[in-house]
């Protein structure tokens, strides 16, 4: 479980993150929803202990984040907005890699890609080099570091940008299956498609906090309309508009 209380991050006269609150429950998917600029990198980053928060607190399964945040990243799985790969290294490499600095054994570590490619279709790419790979491929490999060592909680940050229509119906799969199992999944996105197919909470920010919270019926209720995205424009407000 991921929980987020009264979160906020300043750069410089920037207040990127103002006030965030939610929690994000085990076995199920939560939608973080924003549009640019709204905070919603910036609470990811933090929530993953990339960056520190200057008020509030983040907690992985009960782990302060800032207390301990070792122990934090070793229940998280994170899909960063950077995905670089090793270009040298075969994609069985990368992930492999990936798994050796989480401290993995090399013998649990072929057992984790052996479940994942399959639900990834990375099969026919493992052991090529990366170099050269589409984005959606690349993003493929991305998603298996962040799997690799069975994390409780998993983040993605944008995790269908530049993927076909194949391999964006693999991976709405797999954020089932990680349901399915119990795990917490916590990930943002601009294409409402995926949110309502995936998400039974959606939380929305704007000017850096948090203007709705629910399941997707409870936000379309709450703007007054059917249409999920519609909702989301209401709620979020117009570019521009000061929260």
């Amino acid at each position: 479980m991921i929980r987020v209380d009264a979160l906020a991050k300043r750069f410089g006269t920037v207040h990127a993150v103002r006030d965030v609150s939610f929690d994000a429950a085990d076995g199920r998917v939560t939608g973080l929803l924003g549009p640019n600029g709204a905070g919603k990198t910036t609470t990811l980053r933090m929530i993953s202990t990339l960056i520190a928060p200057d008020a509030g607190r983040i907690e992985i399964d009960g782990i302060d984040t800032v207390r301990e945040p070792l122990a934090a990243r070793e229940r998280l799985g994170l899909l960063s907005d950077a995905r670089g790969l090793y270009a040298r290294l075969t994609a069985r490499e990368n992930i492999a890699y990936y798994g050796e600095l989480r401290g993995l054994e090399r013998g649990r570590i072929d057992a984790a890609i052996d479940a994942i490619a399959p639900q990834l279709e990375l099969g026919p790419l493992l052991d090529r080099r990366t170099d050269g790979f589409s984005q959606g491929e690349r993003m493929k490999v991305a998603i298996a570091r962040a799997l690799v060592h069975d994390p409780r909680n998993v983040v993605l940050d944008e995790p269908t940008n530049g993927l076909d229509v194949r391999s964006t119906r693999s991976l709405r799969e797999a954020i089932r299956l990680l349901r399915e199992t119990g795990k917490c999944v916590l990930f943002s996105s601009h294409v409402m498609q995926e949110v309502a197919a995936l998400c039974d909470e959606i939380v929305i920010v704007a000017g850096g906090a948090v203007v709705a919270a629910g399941t997707p019926a409870a936000i379309r209720e709450s703007a007054g309309c059917e249409d999920l995205e519609e909702a989301f424009v209401r709620l979020a407000g117009e570019p521009g508009d000061e929260r």
